[in-house]
């Protein structure tokens, strides 16, 4: 009698603090995004405005994009740093294109502008896996030299000069606007549900998950894991290429010193945020949304508070070490 009445405590306690520790493992980042809204709801005026839902939805459209590429990468192992890099190249070249005076700014001009730029930051993602997949070097260094030399070549090719337009057939990827939402707001859902399908519902999927959770036993398994690699650099470049497109078309100029500044670390925070693991095996699409969005909301916060905005970058490295330590948490 005596053992079994000292034993009930012991197995009562853990268990109600492991339940609370799955539950706020599994649904943390929407109670995080819920305490923000509710936050901002009550001591930020007009944050409950259509006008201050579209800055917000603006801002945050990009990251997802560039984070569900991001998401791709982190999936396999890898990491991609090149991203705000391939977004100033994209966004450089595009105002080359439609203002060439061969093409007079024509319909044809705006949809190459909108295609080929796009496509490059392919290239440029596929050169990243090539370095990756076959010479062997670790994404973190691959992914480096496009992160610096990247930039470089925006500005050799914008002149180093703030590229200004006014062109309502391409800045409405930017500025239009579709009952009353941004347009970079469908484009940004677009991405997420065809990456989420793609991601659980594709043999693509399975073996991007695959790869990163054992490259070696998925080789063996008869996995192309080279191939799956390759791609999903290719698709971060491609993602990061429209979303450089979309920031020239908001401001309706084109500064490779700026265009994707600092996007890297956005996308990973939102990407270890969501949920998911950046050691690759798992990863969640809509999680990265989720992250996405609470980074947007602290930043937004902060601003609202009159912190300065240097110190949402310092914030945003201590969302990073946190979501690794939860992550770390989990897997122990």
């Amino acid at each position: 009698m005596l053992g079994s009445n000292t034993m009930k405590p012991k197995n009562n306690r853990p268990k109600n603090r492991l339940d609370w520790q799955q539950v706020l493992q599994q649904y943390g980042g929407v109670i995080t995004l819920l305490v923000l809204f509710v936050f901002n709801a009550i001591f930020t005026p007009h944050f409950l405005s259509m006008q201050t839902l579209n800055i917000n939805l603006t801002q945050v459209a990009t990251i997802v994009i560039v984070g569900v590429g991001m998401t791709l990468v982190i999936a396999t192992g890898g990491i991609d740093l090149s991203v705000g890099s391939l977004m100033a190249i994209s966004g450089a070249l595009a105002p080359i294109i439609f203002m060439h005076p061969a093409l007079g700014g024509s319909a044809a001009a705006n949809l190459m502008a909108m295609v080929f730029p796009v496509l490059l930051a392919g290239l440029f993602g596929m050169f990243n896996g090539m370095l990756v997949t076959r010479f062997q070097i670790q994404p973190i260094i691959a992914t480096l030299v496009l992160f610096i030399a990247g930039r470089g070549i925006a500005q050799v090719m914008s002149g180093g000069n703030l590229q200004t337009f006014t062109n309502p057939g391409f800045t409405v990827l930017g500025q239009g606007k579709l009952l009353g939402l941004p347009i970079q707001v469908y484009l940004m859902v677009l991405v997420v549900v065809l990456a989420a399908y793609l991601l659980k519902s594709t043999v693509f999927g399975r073996q991007v998950l695959s790869v990163g959770g054992n490259a070696r036993a998925a080789e063996l398994a008869g996995i192309p894991v080279s191939k799956v690699k390759l791609m999903v650099y290719t698709l971060s470049g491609l993602l990061a290429g429209l979303a450089g497109l979309i920031v020239i078309a908001v401001n309706s100029s084109s500064d490779a010193n700026q265009v994707g500044q600092n996007m890297e670390l956005d996308a990973i925070a939102a990407v270890a945020v969501g949920g998911t693991l950046l050691e690759g095996g798992k990863a969640t699409i809509i999680g990265t949304l989720i992250g996405a969005l609470i980074i947007q909301l602290i930043r937004y916060t902060l601003l609202a508070q009159g912190v300065p905005d240097a110190v949402a970058l310092v914030v945003k490295g201590l969302i990073i070490v946190g979501a690794v330590a939860l992550q770390k948490e989990r897997r122990g």
